[in-house]
């Protein structure tokens, strides 16, 4: 399956590039813009090969953080949570307990663990199905770009 890498990237959608790349070579697999509950959508849901769930929220300007009102409702959705930032971002803007990722278009490090919060077990049930069913939508729609969605 051929993907269409002629579109401009936005810097969010690069620094989730890297991201995923690196996450993927720590044994996880990656969606970009999955809505955990209405009125959020993250910017990368990693699953990980032990069922972990991690959220990152990638931060491409000093504006796109001060702007962001909701990040903290994401916390409740994963068991650890991230900022993706590039090299220049002045990160002593991010909380201290959060995670810490730096990204470029290529590859990523993990330079701060986020804290653990482990999901109820319910919680972590519905978010994988969630995961799963929005992988498995974006994945049809490459295959089929010209379908009709019949979902929300």
């Amino acid at each position: 399956m051929m993907l269409d890498d002629s579109k401009q990237l936005q810097p969010g959608q690069i620094l989730a590039r890297g991201v995923a790349r690196h996450l993927s070579a720590l044994g996880f697999v990656c969606v970009e813009e999955l809505v955990p509950t209405r009125g959020l959508r993250v910017d990368v849901m990693a699953l990980g090969p032990k069922g972990d769930i991690w959220i990152v929220e990638c931060k491409s300007s000093r504006a796109d953080f001060m702007t962001d009102s909701k990040w903290q409702g994401y916390l409740e959705w994963a068991d650890r949570f991230f900022w993706a930032v590039d090299a220049d971002f002045d990160t002593d803007l991010l909380p201290d307990h959060s995670g810490l990722i730096i990204a470029d278009g290529y590859g990523a490090e993990v330079l701060r663990m986020g804290e653990e919060t482990r999901l109820a077990a319910a919680r972590r049930k519905a978010m994988t199905l969630k995961f799963a069913t929005h992988a498995a939508r974006r994945l049809h729609h490459l295959r089929d770009p010209h379908m009709t969605p019949h979902w929300d």
